[in-house]
């Protein structure tokens, strides 16, 4: 197995793994086993699991952001592409194993005892409050609405986690219109 087809089949089995389970109770050896890749080439590639859940969330950023961005920006009225966010929320809540925010539930577990966590989290949510903050100036809004705009999306991310239901992106976006019509 190359390195790079390593480095993938670990950062694969620590994203279902971490996502599912939670960080603190998925071991190296679990990775190891699920990912196939040998201990001794997981710790060339990861010197340390925090090495590892940083490479996770940060992938997961990188992913999470692609498809968001696919989405909405599909849309060529930019009045449309901010609805769009939180029409994308709704298909992500209703995906089997929607388990609420990954860096959410990475920063609750590690946050205050990991750097490289907060830090990872840090940048994920001021990536999305930036790409939220271009749509709305696009669609012609202030940064105060943007700022609302992320307070619904992740209330919703939040809610609809702890009730199992894609229902509160429905909720999010007619708040997120009724703000939209405010402006």
């Amino acid at each position: 197995m190359d390195l790079e087809t390593a480095r993938t089949a670990a950062l694969d089995a620590a994203e279902s793994l971490f996502y599912a389970r939670g960080v603190q109770s998925v071991g190296m050896d679990e990775i190891r086993s699920t990912s196939g890749v040998p201990l001794k080439r997981l710790y060339q590639l990861f010197p340390s699991k925090s090495d590892l859940v940083e490479a996770y969330l940060r992938r997961r950023d990188s992913d999470w952001l692609t498809s968001l961005t696919h989405y909405a920006d599909a849309h060529a009225d930019p009045q449309q592409r901010i609805p769009a966010v939180f029409d994308w929320l709704e298909q992500w809540f209703a995906e089997p194993g929607f388990r609420g925010c990954a860096f959410v539930n990475a920063f609750g577990e590690l946050g205050a005892t990991s750097p490289a966590v907060a830090n990872a989290v840090a940048d994920h949510k001021a990536a999305f409050r930036h790409y939220l903050a271009d749509l709305t100036t696009t669609a012609g809004g202030t940064p105060a609405l943007a700022a609302q705009l992320a307070l619904l999306a992740e209330g919703a991310i939040t809610t609809a986690a702890i009730t199992g239901s894609p229902a509160p992106a429905r909720q999010a976006r007619a708040a997120a219109q009724l703000l939209l019509s405010l402006s």
